[in-house]
């Protein structure tokens, strides 16, 4: 099943995973910690309540500066400004849909993109399961996504510390790229 299927497929469990795993494996993006986004997660525990998602989504947004940045920090930025504060499926599956294809482009402009390929069918593609010719950080990216909707609709509540441990390994990939870039554009 295709990257595209599962976010159509999710539940809003799932969804809201799938948006912010993307959005917490691209904080470095944004200067932030490790723990900038634990509230939110906190907020979808089994005993959490669903009404203080829109408070801690503002406070969290309020963490950030929304100073410019290269493509991929605008991408990040956008994830966050556009994560819904209403916690219901028809909100946050376009969120889902839509971080799932800025964390791809994030991670193939930290890989070296050729910038004369068409973004939107580098990313496209594997999204729909055609994946030839990915980039090792792509593919990397698209199998956490993969991973993180697969754990949910398997285990529903109980995947949540899976889905961030696989959201931390992906942080802590990202940030490795990010120095690769930093040495290499000097």
């Amino acid at each position: 099943m295709s990257l595209v299927e599962r976010i159509a497929q999710a539940d809003e469990l799932g969804l809201a995973v799938s948006g912010l795993a993307c959005l917490d494996r691209c904080v470095p993006l944004l200067g932030g910690d490790d723990e900038v986004l634990r509230p939110l997660w906190a907020g979808l525990s089994v005993d959490a309540d669903p009404g203080d998602w829109p408070e801690q989504l503002a406070r969290v947004r309020d963490t950030f500066d929304q100073c410019g940045g290269d493509e991929a920090v605008t991408l990040a930025h956008r994830m966050l400004e556009a994560a819904p504060a209403e916690r219901s499926a028809g909100d946050l599956r376009p969120w889902a849909d839509a971080s799932s294809v800025a964390a791809l482009r994030i991670h193939r402009l930290l890989d070296g993109a050729d910038p004369a390929e068409d973004p939107a069918d580098a990313v496209d593609a594997p999204r729909e399961g055609r994946t030839d010719g990915m980039s090792p950080l792509v593919a990397a990216e698209l199998r956490r996504q993969v991973t993180v909707l697969e754990v949910l609709s398997v285990h529903g509540p109980a995947g949540l510390r899976r889905a961030l441990e696989v959201t931390t390994e992906g942080r802590r990939v990202l940030r490795a790229a990010l120095s690769r870039r930093s040495r290499r554009d000097g």
